[in-house]
């Protein structure tokens, strides 16, 4: 069979998938296809019954933003007479993750070509922070654009220090900023210039305990213009940060991202600051990767040495983890 037999033909909104023949105990599943934001594919069984099937590709988009979708969807017969055709009654606002969420199961076994027909009405996503879906082909596109053009006017404001009213001095360096931008990120920034402060008075926040490049990478995420190589950098003084003025969000991004890379180079480092900035994951992996899997026999030296000037209960948590460790043996 040819590689056409599978191909699924789309517009924006439309998918005809063409089968020039579909014997009797047949199972056949088109390719995948866009539209929307999704992965799609078609699937038809021939049996006692003509049984169709549409279905999101599995995926992480799929499993975190499920499609909502409305369509109708025909079975059309070209070479039989008068074109016959079966009609779907319609599906709206069903959301769909697998391939058993949508079936059609007709008693009509159409025989020769068929064409099936599907015509998206409306795709819908729920947003991720809870409340009424909305399509992606009116509000959701229109409100992406809209936070993209945001984002980028506030990273060059920051970048060519448009109207800045507020002076960041770094241990090596100085960055002009926006109260409002600040204060609108952080409750720790918005306290500064609501009281009459030293800051508020001399339009200076001084930072110095942040490099004038991680200080700019601070700066960057709250302004929106994340750059994954620089948070990767400055992780820790980030981390820091987001403690000193009360970023959540921005703590949460590096507790998840420091979990991911652990090694014995950085092992002990991110112990030591997981337990000082009380980041439960990242303790309960260094744990893990040090205790488990026994990395702590392959770095004894660095070890001893981080013993020396550790926190006492730091010490004995690690020294009730290798005690559970054993006893697990």
């Amino acid at each position: 069979m040819s590689e056409r037999a599978y191909r699924v033909d789309t517009t924006p909104r439309l998918a005809q998938w063409r089968i020039e023949t579909l014997s009797s105990c047949t199972y056949r599943k088109s390719d995948p296809f866009k539209i929307g934001l999704w992965n799609w594919y078609l699937a038809v069984e021939k049996n006692k019954q003509l049984y169709v099937k549409l279905y999101p590709e599995v995926s992480s988009l799929t499993r975190e933003q499920p499609p909502i979708a409305s369509f109708v969807i025909k079975i059309v017969s070209p070479a039989s007479p008068n074109r016959k055709t079966l009609i779907h009654p319609g599906i709206s606002d069903k959301q769909l993750k697998n391939s058993d969420d949508f079936v059609w199961a007709t008693d009509t076994l159409l025989s020769g070509r068929l064409i099936i027909d599907v015509e998206f009405l409306d795709l819908k996503i729920a947003p991720p922070s809870g409340g009424e879906p909305a399509s992606i082909w009116t509000s959701y596109q229109i409100e992406k654009q809209s936070t993209t053009t945001v984002l980028n006017s506030l990273s060059w404001m920051l970048a060519e220090g448009i109207h800045t009213d507020i002076t960041i001095n770094a241990a090596d360096g100085s960055i002009g900023a926006h109260r409002a931008v600040l204060a609108t990120r952080s409750p720790v920034f918005r306290s500064m210039f609501s009281h009459n402060l030293r800051e508020k008075e001399l339009s200076t926040v001084n930072i110095s305990d942040m490099s004038f490049d991680a200080c700019q990478a601070f700066l960057n995420y709250i302004y929106g213009n994340f750059k994954q190589d620089e948070f990767l950098n400055h992780r820790i003084a980030l981390l820091q940060a987001a403690d000193k003025y009360d970023m959540s969000d921005l703590k949460e991004a590096c507790h998840e991202s420091l979990t991911e890379d652990i090694d014995t180079k950085n092992v002990l480092e991110r112990l030591q600051v997981a337990h000082l900035h009380h980041l439960p994951k990242l303790k309960r992996s260094c744990m893990r990767y040090l205790v488990n899997f026994g990395k702590i026999y392959e770095i004894c030296e660095d070890f001893n040495a981080f013993l020396l000037g550790a926190d006492r209960e730091l010490i004995a948590e690690i020294f009730q983890e290798v005690l559970g460790a054993w006893k697990g043996f």
